[in-house]
């Protein structure tokens, strides 16, 4: 059986990553490509406990390190339980965050990158995504998207501006490096409009993987 595929889709704050999660694996499956969604933290029962520890700013006082700790921990749950299996079953998994957002939101807070390295070799070994798309915005745009919606304000979602560009600026740092893994996208349009450029990225880099797109 044929490996599935493996796409996150990572950005800051009100990027619109689970918006395009949903409107890329319903694409997919107009492909006839079965897709499994999943999000970070989380994505499987135990590691749904701590994503409710981590975004309640339950985690906070311990320090960035702290968090780094247990988004690895999450995740490596996270592998094991829903990741890996479904992969090895031959479907595509669309994740919403993986190791990017730690290395950018960590990462920013000042946690060592040679520290987040190793816990990221230690959650998820050499499975690392067949392709990121980061869904790029400025910083004041994203966070108002992100606190105009209705439900509580998580803990990321309250930290400053500052910060909030920061961790844009990490991503797009990523993208650089890692370019052959890694597009940036445009997310400051209508979700169509990003909902095509994400289809034309996967049509791009894995259409090896995809039936005839047409």
């Amino acid at each position: 059986m044929t490996r599935g595929r493996f796409i996150t889709l990572e950005g800051g704050e009100g990027a619109g990553k689970s918006t395009q999660s949903g409107l890329l694996a319903d694409w997919l499956a107009e492909l006839s490509v079965e897709a499994v969604q999943t999000r970070e933290p989380g994505g499987s029962p135990r590691a749904e406990v701590l994503r409710e520890l981590l975004l309640s700013g339950l985690v906070a006082p311990f320090g960035a390190e702290a968090e780094a700790l247990f988004f690895a921990v999450a995740r490596a749950d996270h592998m094991n339980e829903t990741i890996r299996p479904t992969l090895e079953g031959g479907a595509w998994v669309i994740c919403d965050r993986f190791i990017d957002s730690t290395r950018a939101y960590q990462g920013a807070s000042g946690v060592d990158p040679e520290e987040i390295n190793r816990l990221e070799n230690l959650a998820i070994g050499a499975d690392r995504p067949d392709l990121t798309l980061i869904l790029d915005l400025p910083a004041v745009v994203g966070l108002y998207r992100a606190q105009s919606r209705s439900g509580p304000v998580d803990r990321f979602e309250a930290d400053d501006i500052a910060i909030q560009e920061a961790r844009r600026q990490r991503f797009l740092d990523i993208a650089r490096v890692e370019a052959e893994r890694c597009v940036v996208i445009d997310a400051s349009g209508t979700p169509d409009k990003v909902a095509k450029a994400v289809q034309d990225s996967v049509r791009a880099r894995l259409g090896a993987y995809l039936p005839d797109a047409g």
